[in-house]
């Protein structure tokens, strides 16, 4: 097990372009489990390689919408596009790399991303809910984007707390 650090905010590599991931070797394999790992430990939902310093087009994304009983499981994108987008969901948003810091966002409903494995076959996915959310947070990463720039407001600690936002 092997954990990376988390930039934060006021790391200037989180707002830079990533490249496209070109080479489905053991590096590439060894960066997606240690961003599983740090995903684990740091109990989050998404984790994008410019949040560990790597520049490079990979994300991985807990599907949490799973059936009573199974466990969660991680998605990973490799060079990932939002193909199709539907619906509208508006609530708050947090993230790894803007700890304690939650604001309002609205997002798909439904998305579906085609993107490559950790070996370069090519898939689709679809993801409903908090994992279409995650989505297209985790992929604004690969632009240079933060949530913080998408969001209407940032909330405070008692409207967090309370729910009443």
């Amino acid at each position: 097990m092997a954990l990376r650090n988390v930039l934060t905010k006021e790391d200037p590599g989180l707002y830079r372009k990533c490249r496209l991931i070109t080479d489905f070797n053991s590096r590439l394999h060894q960066l997606l489990d240690d961003m599983a790992d740090t995903l684990r430990t740091q109990s989050g939902v998404g984790l994008a390689a410019p949040q560990v310093g790597v520049l490079r087009r990979a994300v991985i994304v807990l599907e949490t919408n799973v059936p009573e009983g199974e466990d969660e499981y991680i998605i990973e994108l490799i060079n990932p596009e939002i193909i199709e987008a539907s619906g509208e969901q508006y609530g708050p948003e947090g993230c790894l790399s803007v700890p304690g810091e939650y604001g309002l966002v609205k997002r798909p409903m439904d998305v579906k991303v085609r993107a490559q494995n950790r070996f370069g076959e090519w898939f689709e996915v679809e993801g409903t809910g908090l994992t279409a959310r995650c989505f297209c947070h985790e992929l604004d990463h690969l632009e240079g984007v933060l949530f913080t720039s998408r969001c209407d407001r940032m909330l405070s600690d008692d409207e967090m707390e309370s729910g009443e936002y």
